[in-house]
């Protein structure tokens, strides 16, 4: 196969009218040896935040459950400070995380008053109202 050398220059330089000069130009112009160790410092720390994401979907047998390995190293409150109700509810997490409190305990002391919380506020607990339920 020949190659017409006048083609190829025709369409180089269409290509480059077009584009611009760093469409034609070889890519190993401008690469050296501190852009290769900088290429492979990213290439290992792409490598290690994927062998992390893979670890971090290891599963683990406990007690017959498969269970996520990230799972076991990570504390979760369940049981809320403030009424003492220990809730499975994926709702009582978002405000457990963010004001320290189940949603019933958000929407009685909380809303509408965080700066008061944030500001260290919390209700008394005493044991009448802890066993009616209530803490005022």
């Amino acid at each position: 196969m020949k190659k017409d050398l006048n083609y190829i220059a025709k369409v180089e330089k269409a290509i480059k009218e077009k584009y611009g000069d760093e469409a034609v130009q070889n890519p190993r112009k401008d690469w050296d040896d501190e852009k290769e160790a900088e290429y492979i410092e990213q290439l290992k720390a792409l490598t290690e935040k994927r062998m992390n994401a893979s670890r971090s979907k290891e599963r683990v047998e406990i007690n017959g459950i498969l269970v996520s390995k990230k799972l076991i190293n990570k504390e979760s409150q369940r049981t809320c400070p403030v009424c003492r109700v220990y809730s499975f509810d994926m709702k009582d997490d978002v405000y457990m995380n963010k004001f320290d409190c189940c949603f019933k305990c958000y929407i009685e002391y909380v809303d509408g008053r965080e700066e008061r919380w944030k500001a260290g506020w919390r209700p008394k607990n005493n044991k009448e109202n802890t066993i009616n339920g209530n803490n005022t």
